[in-house]
């Protein structure tokens, strides 16, 4: 289930990213945009950081090392 979160979550983040780089090439200087793109990407990584940390906290996610 957290996967799944974290999977949209992600996704949801690079949509926020190209909205904002359309935005930032096609609007007029006095649109808001942009800076609201900006704000729900960074919410959206706050949150995609908090899920990971739920994640190792509850099992779901296991850290492992390369080749481990």
């Amino acid at each position: 289930m957290i996967k799944t979160l974290i999977v949209i979550n992600f996704i949801l983040i690079l949509i926020s990213l190209g909205s904002g780089v359309f935005f930032l090439a096609k609007d007029d200087a006095k649109s808001t945009r942009v800076v609201t793109s900006l704000t729900i990407r960074v919410t959206l990584s706050i949150t995609l950081f908090l899920l990971l940390f739920a994640g190792y906290y509850f099992g779901d996610l296991k850290p492992h090392g390369i080749g481990g």
